[in-house]
């Protein structure tokens, strides 16, 4: 699959030009601590204090103040508690990490969820560089991988959407990579690249997510606060009314009965464990769980999701 060179995208291709409007659409989302909160996850509103906050000035202490930001040398000088206020540093590293794997080629309505990953990363990055954060991530699939170290500027928005309408994904059409391994690779070599403090944002399918991704993702959200966005078509998640139906990606084809209800059930199922695994994974580790279909406006879902100031 060849990526156009016209400024216009489609379903199922990106452009620099496209990408590079989204500024745009940009103006109205906010990334600031306090202002990310998960839809599933009731009110939650991130509790991270830390490395990448810096101190901005102590008062006395109040109920329901973390005893971990006392402030124990004014405590002791005034012989009342006091607890440490905290201000967000500038700069803080932002990594994007965008799931370019074969799966994510594919959509029955709507964009393929590569597309809407690459215009949702846009869209984070392009905010990111507006309130003064530094952009970088993550660019993988079943046998590239790509990483680019957080950068200032507008500079470093253009090179990660470079890297992204340049990645080999969108001119292969088979990969003989192991899908699963390189979701856990990543995960891992995630974990290496993102410093504590960081803002990490996932976007992806999630499919081969397992339970030692699981844990990697845990220990990543020990130190930085995590945002995940589940991309998915309405197909994976339910197959069509019963019939016969004839299905092609322009190489191979197959034809599709839905007339077994329980085949039907079962497929249903599936999609809606691996949705719970994903779900629980969020809530247990106070991640944003964010839910995208292919046929979704991302700036639309980015709003809801991250409630936009």
């Amino acid at each position: 699959m060849s990526v156009m060179p016209e400024s216009i995208q489609t379903p199922a291709t990106i452009t620099a030009p496209g990408l590079i409007a989204l500024s745009n659409k940009s103006r109205g989302l906010s990334l600031r601590s306090g202002i990310i909160g998960a839809l599933q996850s009731g009110d939650y509103q991130s509790a991270f204090k830390g490395r990448g906050m810096a101190y901005d000035e102590s008062r006395l202490y109040q109920a329901g103040d973390d005893i971990r930001n006392i402030d124990w040398r004014v405590t002791a000088r005034t012989g009342k508690a006091h607890t440490k206020l905290f201000k967000e540093e500038r700069e803080r590293p932002v990594h994007l990490w965008v799931d370019f794997r074969l799966p994510m080629f594919f959509a029955t309505r709507g964009k393929f969820k590569a597309v809407i990953a690459a215009e949702l990363a846009s869209l984070f990055a392009w905010t990111a560089q507006r309130q003064g954060d530094r952009v970088g991530g993550i660019i993988f699939s079943d046998i590239v991988h790509h990483e680019l170290k957080p950068q200032r500027g507008k500079s470093a928005v253009l090179r990660f959407i470079k890297h992204m309408v340049e990645h080999p994904s969108w001119q292969q059409t088979t990969a003989n990579g192991d899908k699963q391994q390189a979701l856990l690779h990543s995960f891992i070599n995630l974990r290496r690249l993102a410093k504590p403090g960081s803002l990490v944002i996932l976007m992806s399918d999630f499919r081969g997510f397992d339970g030692l991704c699981r844990s990697h993702l845990a220990r990543l959200r020990q130190h930085n606060e995590v945002v995940m966005v589940h991309i998915h078509d309405s197909l994976e998640a339910c197959l069509p009314p019963a019939g016969t139906y004839r299905m092609t990606d322009g190489m191979q084809a197959l034809t599709l009965d839905t007339h077994d209800q329980k085949r039907v059930d079962d497929y249903r199922h599936k999609f809606h464990a691996h949705k719970t695994f994903l779900l629980k994974t969020a809530q247990a580790y106070h991640i944003n769980y964010i839910c995208c279909r292919t046929e979704d406006d991302p700036e639309t879902i980015i709003k809801q999701g991250l409630r936009a100031r």
